[in-house]
C-alpha cells in the first residue's frame, strides 16, 4: 500500500509512477478524498472543543440558577454530540474509502526499472550455461519414453480434472528428492531458516501480501473463508504481520517448500500439456524481511540463491530484469530466471525474484525499532522461488534426455536417489 504523505509531498511523482504501470493518473481522486476526510476530522475536534466549553459553562449557569443560560448550552451539547458523531461516521467512511482505493494500485517501480509495456521491454541480465547441442529431436518432458511411466495426467484428469497431474515410481521420486535439495542448499549454504507453515490463510493474510482485493480470481477460497495460499510468501511474509521487530533481528530470511495452488484465471489455452501451469504445484520459496537500507542488497543475495540452485542441477539459465510493464503488482523491481527446455527450443520462467520495498509492510502494519530508539519505521520485504519444483523437474528430465528415452541425471541429486544416476527408457532409477 502507498504512503498517503509521500503523495501528499509529490503528486505529480506518483502519478508518473503509475503510468509506468500502464495507469492514468490517480493523485486528484486520491488527495481528494484525503482531505475531505481530514477536514472532517477537523470539524470533529472543533466541535469537541465547543462541546468541552459548553460542557464547562453550563454547570456554571446552572450554579448561578441562569435557567435559560442552562437550556441553551444543553441544546448546544447535544447537538455537538450529534454533529461530532456523524462527523467521526463520515471520516471513517472516508478512511476505508481511502484505504480500498490505495490497496487496488500497484507499487511503483525504481528508477533502475527499464521502462516497457509487456515482456517485450525485458531486459537480460546474464546468461549461466550452453545448452546441450543434441544430435537428435528433444521432446518435452511428458513425451520422453522413460518419464511417461511415472506421469500420469489421464488419472488426474479423472480425479481432478486439468491441469494436474499424478506422479509415481522414480518420476516421484525424483521431485521429491530436487524439492529436498533446494532445502538443503537454502539452508546449508545460503543460512535461509527453513520454515514449515500452513496452506491454509486468513483473509487478511491474502490482503497483507497483495493477492487480495485485486486478484481474488486468482486463487481458491474454502466455504469457511480460508484461502488456500498460491505461493508461501503469504505465509512467510505474514509472520511479521501487526508486529513491530527488534533491529537485531533483521535480515529474517526464511525458506519454505509447500504445495501452492492457483486458479490459472485468465490462461486458458496456454501451456495446456504437461506440468508447466497447474492448479496444484510445490515450491521452495524465499521471503526475506529487512531493513530499507539493506534491501536492495538483499535482492541481488537473494537473486543469486536461485541462480546457485540452477547452476548446481548443470541446467542453462538466463537472469532478466522485468520492466515497467511486466512486473507483478507488489513489485518494486524484480528478476526472473528462465531456464533453457530443449522440448522447447526456449527459456521458460523458473523462479521470479523481487523486492517490494515497504509496500507489503504498509498493508501488514510490519515495523521494525530502530537503533537509537524513535519512531517505529516500515520494514522492506522480498520474496522469490528457490525453485518451482515441478519446473525444475521439467527442466531436468528435458536438459537430461537422450536419443533412447532415458533422462541423466544431475550429479547433486545422486545422492537423494541412493546412488542412482538416470531414469531409463523404462522408467527406472538405475
Amino acid at each position: 500500500m502507498h504512503d498517503i504523505r509521500a503523495i501528499r509531498e509529490n503528486p505529480e511523482a506518483f502519478d508518473a509512477g503509475l503510468a509506468l504501470r500502464g495507469l492514468g493518473p490517480r493523485s486528484a481522486e486520491i488527495l481528494a478524498l484525503d482531505e475531505a476526510r481530514r477536514s472532517k476530522i477537523l470539524a470533529a475536534e472543533t466541535g469537541q472543543a465547543e462541546q468541552n466549553r459548553a460542557s464547562k459553562d453550563v454547570g456554571a449557569a446552572k450554579a448561578r440558577g441562569d435557567d435559560v443560560e442552562f437550556e441553551r448550552l444543553r441544546t448546544v451539547i447535544a447537538s455537538k454530540k450529534a454533529e461530532i458523531a456523524a462527523l467521526d461516521d463520515a471520516a471513517k467512511s472516508d478512511d476505508v474509502a481511502l484505504r480500498d482505493l490505495l490497496m487496488l494500485l500497484p507499487n511503483l517501480p525504481l528508477a533502475s526499472v527499464p521502462e516497457g509495456p509487456d515482456e517485450t521491454g525485458n531486459v537480460e541480465m546474464r546468461r549461466w550455461g550452453q545448452p546441450r547441442a543434441l544430435a537428435f529431436q528433444p521432446v518435452e518432458h511428458f513425451d520422453i519414453a522413460g518419464v511417461k511411466p511415472g506421469m500420469d495426467f489421464e488419472t488426474a484428469a479423472k480425479l481432478s480434472g486439468a491441469r494436474f497431474v499424478v506422479l509415481t515410481g522414480a518420476v516421484a521420486r525424483l521431485h521429491r528428492a530436487l524439492a529436498q535439495f533446494m532445502l538443503d542448499t537454502h539452508v546449508s549454504e545460503h543460512e535461509l531458516r527453513e520454515t514449515w507453515t500452513p496452506v491454509l490463510v486468513r483473509e487478511e493474510m491474502m490482503m497483507g501480501t497483495g493477492q487480495l482485493p485485486k486478484f481474488g480470481e486468482d486463487s481458491y477460497q474454502t466455504t469457511n473463508g480460508w484461502w488456500l495460499v498460491p505461493t508461501a510468501e503469504v505465509t512467510l511474509t505474514n509472520i511479521v504481520n501487526n508486529e513491530t521487530v527488534a533491529l537485531e533481528s533483521l535480515p529474517r530470511r526464511y525458506v519454505a517448500h509447500t504445495q501452492c495452488f492457483r486458479s490459472e484465471a485468465g490462461s486458458a489455452g496456454r501451456d495446456t500439456s504437461g506440468m508447466l501451469r497447474q492448479h496444484q504445484f510445490e515450491k521452495v520459496e524465499m521471503v526475506t524481511i529487512c531493513t530499507p537500507e539493506t534491501s536492495q542488497a538483499e535482492h541481488t543475495r537473494m537473486t543469486r540463491c536461485a541462480e546457485v540452485i540452477l547452476e548446481k542441477l548443470g541446467l542453462p539459465y538466463r537472469t532478466l530484469v522485468l520492466c515497467t510493464g511486466d512486473m507483478g503488482f507488489g513489485a518494486q523491481r524484480t528478476h526472473d530466471l528462465e531456464v533453457w527446455l530443449p522440448g522447447q527450443n526456449t527459456y521458460r520462467e523458473i523462479s521470479s525474484v523481487s523486492v517490494c520495498g515497504d509496500f507489503q509492510a504498509r498493508r501488514m502494519n510490519a515495523r521494525f525499532k530502530p537503533a537509537g530508539g524513535g519512531k517505529p519505521e516500515f520494514v522492506h520485504t522480498l520474496n522469490g522461488s528457490g525453485l518451482a519444483v515441478g519446473r525444475t523437474l521439467i527442466a531436468v528430465l528435458e536438459n537430461g534426455q537422450t536419443a533412447e528415452g532415458a533422462v541423466m541425471l544431475p550429479e547433486v541429486l545422486h545422492p537423494y536417489l541412493g546412488g542412482k544416476t538416470m531414469l531409463s527408457a523404462q522408467g527406472v532409477l538405475v
